[in-house]
């Protein structure tokens, strides 16, 4: 004779004299009924690791488990799964077709921080071994703005090469940066070829590096730089401040840098020190 006991909120079907070391096994693969708040907060945590899995390119033919194998690995409910699939087609990572299943459209790349500081050589398969091309949108030479000479300790209205683009990769717009270069190493960026990233340019120019600083946040896309990126307004942006020095220390390059986030990843690692 099989029972039906409630356990924490989780209907368990279990047959008398079961081992009672099973049970954890059976909370596990038991789908739970919740509803209201817990519910939203379920289809939030599956949004929020498929959603990671699909920018980490977990799905490398491009095909989501379908709705049973989720709602299995998740411990949820059908309900909740669909809704969380409805929320990543919405921001447009997914697509769903009958018959077909769910899909991912988008391609993310990752790039090592210290390589998106300038501070390490690109691997072979990154993004910044010379894989992006520039549309460029202003270079002219202009006086500091106050705000920047603040940043690279100079005084305001100094010449500075201002140099803004579009990054593309493999014809898609990643990112919108402004650079505010000063001279003596403006005289080297005004004429030169800009065929592919900002390092690469720097190093073509014959100019050489020394520490990179960043400030992260976030933003959401404005009406023109939703147009730049081709993406919808209001889309969630990564924003970089930055300002790099040469190898005395002095700093020389300033810029404001918007990524998107659904397409661009930024992996880090690091050691805790000790005393």
């Amino acid at each position: 004779m099989v029972a039906v006991a409630p356990l924490n909120g989780v209907l368990i079907l279990s047959t008398p004299g079961r081992n009672p070391a099973n049970l954890a096994s059976e909370r596990m693969t038991a789908v739970p009924r919740r509803s209201g708040p817990a519910r939203e907060h379920d289809v939030r945590r599956v949004r929020d690791l498929v959603r990671a899995a699909i920018l980490r390119l977990d799905f490398p033919d491009g095909a989501l488990p379908g709705e049973g194998e989720l709602m299995l690995s998740h411990g949820v409910g059908r309900a909740t799964v669909r809704a969380a699939l409805a929320m990543l087609r919405d921001e447009g990572l997914i697509e769903r077709t009958q018959g077909v299943g769910t899909h991912v459209v988008v391609h993310t790349v990752t790039t090592h921080l210290d390589e998106a500081h300038g501070a390490a050589e690109p691997g072979l398969d990154s993004v910044l071994n010379r894989r992006m091309r520039p549309r460029v949108l202003d270079r002219s030479v202009i006086p500091l703005p106050s705000t920047v000479a603040n940043r690279l300790g100079v005084a305001p209205g100094v010449p500075c090469l201002r140099l803004e683009y579009i990054g593309l990769l493999e014809d898609e717009p990643m990112v919108v940066a402004t650079n505010y270069a000063l001279f003596p190493e403006a005289d080297r960026l005004v004429d030169a070829p800009f065929v592919s990233d900002w390092y690469a340019l720097l190093a073509d120019a014959g100019i050489e590096l020394g520490d990179s600083e960043f400030l992260l946040g976030g933003m959401a896309a404005d009406e023109l730089t939703a147009r730049l990126l081709e993406i919808p307004e209001h889309t969630p942006l990564l924003a970089i401040e930055q300002v790099i020095s040469d190898p005395t220390g002095r700093p020389f390059d300033f810029a404001v840098i918007l990524h998107r986030s659904d397409r661009f990843l930024f992996r880090s690692k690091a050691w805790r020190r000790r005393p």
